[in-house]
């Protein structure tokens, strides 16, 4: 049998990627995965972003929002307060219910009262959809509140946060202070509408058409409870 002879061994020699090209490679990645996590956080918000704009934007010719925008949002700030009995309690637990808060001191005045009244009435007149808003009173002094509040104060959140506090988030119309006003919060936490000062129940009702337009705007996000 003839000899066959040797051939040579081919090899095929691959070249090892350059450290820049790695590099590209990572921060293409990088870039990648934060868009994606913007584009996630966006989705999160956009039926909240919606139910404001089609409320405030596409809104049909001659409505008229008796309560006032609050531009820019300010957010629950994120402060230990106390309950009525003094147990600290964070600010920020009253997220995922819509607010509808007040604001006085302990001694309540006949104003206090008027607007504790129509803060109750507001939420009962919501019927059915009542549970998705949560009465709060802020209370900005130390002193106890009258006993002949305590029926009216029934399944309303009372928490004690000092004047001087209050008005690092809350803010009344020019000319006025934060007691002459009822403010309504979002779910996700943020001061959002202020309605005028020194209510009466013609404003009242009127206050109620708009609670009423937030609370359908948002029903596709929002439910009843934390």
């Amino acid at each position: 049998m003839p000899a066959v002879a040797d051939e040579p061994l081919g090899l095929t020699v691959h070249s090892m990627p350059s450290p820049q090209t790695l590099g590209d490679a990572s921060a293409r990645r990088t870039v990648m995965g934060r868009w994606k996590m913007v584009a996630v956080l966006l989705m999160c918000a956009a039926p909240v972003i919606a139910s404001y704009f089609t409320y405030y934007v596409i809104r049909p010719e001659g409505r008229r929002v008796y309560g006032e925008l609050v531009e820019p949002q300010r957010p629950l700030p994120a402060w230990t307060v106390a309950t009525r009995d003094g147990a600290p309690v964070s600010l920020a637990s009253l997220k995922g219910q819509w607010l509808l808060v007040a604001v006085g001191d302990a001694a309540c005045d006949k104003l206090c009262e008027q607007q504790l009244y129509l803060q109750r009435q507001l939420r009962e007149s919501l019927g059915r959809e009542k549970d998705r808003m949560d009465r709060v009173w802020l209370i900005s002094d130390a002193n106890p509140p009258p006993a002949r509040l305590d029926n009216g104060l029934h399944g309303a959140t009372v928490l004690r946060v000092p004047a001087a506090q209050l008005s690092q988030w809350l803010a009344p119309e020019a000319g006025h202070t934060l007691a002459e006003h009822l403010y309504v919060v979002d779910p996700m936490g943020n001061w959002m509408m202020r309605f005028p000062a020194r209510m009466d129940a013609a404003g009242a009702a009127r206050a109620k058409n708009d609670i009423n337009r937030l609370l359908r705007a948002s029903a596709s996000w929002d439910e009843p409870g934390r």
